[in-house]
């Protein structure tokens, strides 16, 4: 079992690495979600915002932010003694999008981080991932300015399949991100098992 320990007298579980992606929206909060939870440094390639970038970066709603998320950032946690996941959060903007397949490729499954109040922003991510059958959550970080609303109320906004699931989170605090992560581990594995039993029938 991926959350368990073997028994004793059993052989012991062989370590398992996962690749997770956090996606969403321009200054929805992904590198804040890695930041807070990596247990090494986590790699960052945040770049300052310039008056070049201005015309095709869209910073609405976010005017105090100053840096863009211009690769990848990426960080580590260990869940379980056998259980280690690489998170890649994915930058935010358009210009940077074709960086994404790359990024990507091997993923077991990713985090859609919403913001209520732009919840918008995070429907091409949605759709990226529909269309490439790549299990998500939505991670909905709860701003302090923002007002806030039912997991469900999110869902229907959103249009999302009723087996995706939608999770509360504040994207500061590492246990509220570890909840968010393990429901997309266990989510992306219910996923596949669905798919190996739909092709073995």
């Amino acid at each position: 079992m991926i959350f368990g320990r073997s028994e004793r007298g059993n052989p012991p579980v062989e370590p398992v690495t996962l690749k997770i992606l956090v996606a969403g929206g321009f200054g929805v909060g992904k590198t804040t979600l890695v930041g807070a939870v990596s247990e090494i440094r986590p790699l960052r390639t945040e770049e300052v915002l310039t008056e070049a970038g201005r015309p095709v970066d869209d910073t609405s709603g976010v005017e105090g932010k100053h840096t863009t998320t211009v690769a990848m950032d990426f960080g580590r946690i260990t869940l379980r003694e056998e259980l280690t996941l690489y998170l890649f959060g994915t930058p935010g903007q358009d210009r940077f999008w074709f960086l994404w397949d790359e990024l990507a490729a091997g993923a077991l499954g990713a985090v859609v981080l919403a913001d209520t109040r732009r919840l918008e922003d995070c429907f091409a991510a949605v759709d990226y991932f529909e269309r490439r059958s790549i299990p998500f959550v939505i991670g909905v970080n709860c701003f302090e300015d923002a007002s806030r609303h039912p997991a469900e109320d999110v869902r229907r906004a959103l249009d999302l399949d009723d087996d995706v699931p939608v999770v509360l989170c504040d994207a500061r605090e590492r246990e509220s991100v570890k909840e968010v992560l393990i429901e997309v581990v266990r989510h992306a594995m219910a996923h596949t098992a669905d798919h190996r039993a739909g092709v073995t029938t």
